[in-house]
């Protein structure tokens, strides 16, 4: 037993790579990572910094990071940022002087973020990338079989089930183009100093502007950005943020889509998640099962949906050049989005992996209201033998109320025979069966997916096996 609380996210949901990413040892590494980047270019542009000192702060990047060192020292401090200064130092003695020369503690803090950010987007990306070819493959399996379709959760035309899953892919590729345009319009925050006006560094360079430039955009090379934002505070644009969590919320907007719909068709019985064999569906209920992975994913979604409200309120608040009530909460809502974002998407990849279709259950209620469905059909040949379109059309009425109260009496559906014997419908049994083909109701739909399909090309898309807790 564990004394102490851990987010669910840590413990349950997310996966080991997101974990390592938003872990103490990647964000302060790459807090060390960027001290050297910016010893580095102070030294290539002339400052007092020497080759030496660069070189052994870079060899202590990596080292195990001294916490119980680095509490100690924030308790007397407070400051993290100062603390972890000190100890890196400890590690650098002839290069401690120099850690940090000029810089204030944003430029490790949000350029780190950043940092941490564009690795977190690119792996949600190949996540997402996954989810979509998984529903691809499905929805060309399908792309042919009939399916009750539905609009207000009421029986509508037919479609079929692959052309359905087009409907969840849509949504995805959406989140896609979007997610594809944050990765593009990400900046570095760069060296900008206690207001974003350079001018700690324009004193050490002594007034040399072109040196300055080249400071920031030497680390942003070294970091791996080709672009900066154009102006700061002493942080980068908090609507940013905005951006991140935004997009985040709109794939769980559509994880929730999919998934709820997931549970509407496991509830029909039509189509399932995947169970395992000895998996328990109730503790009281041995005969349960239930689709616990989707409604994981829907309460995930959620968390994501709301936990997206963060940003915008924090960007709203940004007082002149900044304000530090951005701080605590930015620790906890940009990982816990990405987190949660990330266990959303493992879900998807193992349901969408897994699929079942209930083929006869899907074929028996077409079946079932097909009579229905195909009534327009039938007026249109029983116009052309000759029948008043208003007419036949009040007599396909008449029978199909009949027929749906017959039905919630515990009967079957027995339009076809109410028509077939009615004098004022011209059109024999035979006649009415010869256009009762499920396929012939299903319009474009399988042409559509094929099209559709054709045209997506998501890019690379994370391959790792995925295991979730059930």
């Amino acid at each position: 037993m564990k004394p102490y609380y851990e987010s669910p996210l840590s413990s349950r949901y997310a996966s080991d790579y997101m974990l390592r990413l938003f872990s103490p040892d990647k964000r302060y590494q790459t807090w060390r990572k960027l001290w050297v980047a910016l010893a580095r270019a102070e030294h290539k542009l002339g400052l007092p910094v020497t080759a030496e000192q660069v070189a052994q702060l870079e060899a202590h990047v990596d080292d195990e990071i001294d916490y119980t060192a680095v509490a100690a020292k924030e308790k007397e401090l407070r400051h993290d940022v100062m603390a972890h200064i000190h100890v890196y130092g400890q590690s650098c003695p002839d290069a401690a002087g120099i850690i940090h020369l000029g810089a204030t503690s944003c430029y490790v803090t949000d350029n780190a973020d950043l940092m941490i950010y564009r690795d977190a987007l690119s792996y949600i990306r190949g996540e997402l990338a996954a989810v979509i070819k998984a529903l691809c493959d499905f929805a060309m399996e399908y792309r042919s079989m009939p399916t009750l379709g539905y609009t207000h959760f009421q029986p509508a035309q037919l479609v079929t089930v692959g052309k359905r899953a087009c409907l969840w892919i849509q949504d995805l590729l959406l989140d896609l183009e979007e997610l594809d345009f944050v990765i593009d319009h990400l900046h570095f925050h760069g060296c900008r100093g206690t207001t974003g006006t350079d001018a700690s560094f324009l004193s050490l360079f002594d007034g040399d502007e072109e040196k300055v430039k080249e400071l920031s955009r030497l680390i942003a090379e070294e970091c791996g950005f080709s672009s900066m934002f154009p102006v700061a505070g002493q942080t980068y644009p908090r609507k940013y943020d905005c951006r991140i969590l935004n997009v985040l919320s709109a794939i769980g907007q559509s994880a929730y889509r999919f998934a709820n719909d997931m549970r509407l068709l496991q509830h029909l019985r039509q189509v399932e998640e995947p169970f395992e064999k000895n998996q328990v569906g109730s503790s009281a209920m041995a005969y349960k099962r239930n689709p616990m992975r989707c409604e994981r994913i829907c309460s995930l979604s959620r968390y994501i949906m709301a936990d997206a409200l963060n940003a915008p309120m924090t960007a709203s608040t940004q007082w002149f050049e900044r304000t530090l009530d951005d701080s605590a909460n930015r620790r906890i809502s940009l990982p816990e989005g990405f987190l949660a974002c990330d266990a959303v998407l493992r879900l998807m990849r193992n349901v969408t992996a897994g699929i079942h279709v209930n083929e006869k259950i899907v074929e028996r209620t077409v079946l079932e209201y097909l009579p229905f469905i195909a009534t327009e059909n039938l007026l249109m040949s029983a116009v052309k033998k000759g029948g008043n379109r208003q007419e036949l059309h009040e007599v396909i009425r008449r029978n199909s109320m009949e027929a749906t109260a017959n039905m919630k009496e515990g009967g079957s559906c027995n339009l076809l025979d109410r028509l077939a014997n009615d004098p004022e419908f011209p059109l024999t049994r035979e006649e009415i069966t010869a256009v009762m083909n499920p396929s012939d109701f299903i319009g474009r739909c399988p042409h559509q997916v094929e099209e559709f399909i054709a045209s997506i090309d998501v890019g690379e898309a994370n391959t790792e096996t995925v295991s979730i807790n059930v």
